[in-house]
């Protein structure tokens, strides 16, 4: 076991359930696809990561998928709202002994192994660790210590969660480092060059 955790949030990719705002404007079909590239990028960015790894399935655990057994263990999300399913999970994993996690989505193309490897070397010093999405919320949250605070009277899936999330950090007199802010993909005007070979 290693000292760092990072926590993959996924949503099992059911046709009609996955990117749903997406899927408004370009149906269920290539919004499944989508996510389908979102899952893989993210796969790529996480793969040599030189931490722990889990992923939590928001439906079931499929042993079969593209995260590999070996280098990924894998859960399903508590439920309850956004916050609960985070908080229970950093919960957990600092109940295992991690000093450092941090958990991520599967919806931002623009995320690195870098970003990640910079929020984990961040939290060698500092307390938390946030990475803002350009639509207001976060792609990426680190603590290494763990404060179920910042996930307590939280509007999610809003533009506030990200600025709200700061000024819990400034309350609770905490050390952060805000890393560079990185797109969503949410709607259709989030879709990049990359989503081209399911847009045409």
């Amino acid at each position: 076991m290693k000292a760092d955790l990072l926590i993959i949030f996924v949503k099992n990719p059911i046709l009609g359930k996955a990117k749903t705002r997406l899927a408004a404007t370009i149906g269920d079909v290539k919004a499944l696809e989508v996510y389908k590239l979102l899952l893989e990028k993210t796969r790529l960015e996480t793969a040599d990561l030189d931490v722990d790894k889990v992923v939590y399935y928001s439906d079931y655990v499929d042993e079969s998928d593209l995260w590999d057994n070996t280098t990924y263990a894998k859960a399903v999300q508590s439920t309850g709202d956004l916050g609960i399913k985070i908080t229970t999970a950093f919960n957990k994993a600092f109940q295992d002994g991690y000093q450092r996690v941090c958990i991520i989505g599967s919806d931002c193309y623009d995320m690195t192994q870098n970003h990640l490897e910079q929020a984990f070397e961040s939290l060698k010093f500092r307390d938390t660790i946030i990475g803002p999405a350009a639509d207001g919320g976060y792609y990426t949250i680190g603590m290494s210590r763990y404060f179920p605070e910042l996930f307590e009277q939280k509007v999610w899936s809003t533009e506030t969660v990200g600025s709200d999330t700061i000024k819990d950090f400034e309350a609770l007199d905490l050390n952060y480092q805000v890393l560079e802010t990185l797109n969503d993909v949410d709607t259709e005007d989030d879709l990049g060059p990359w989503a081209k070979t399911v847009m045409h």
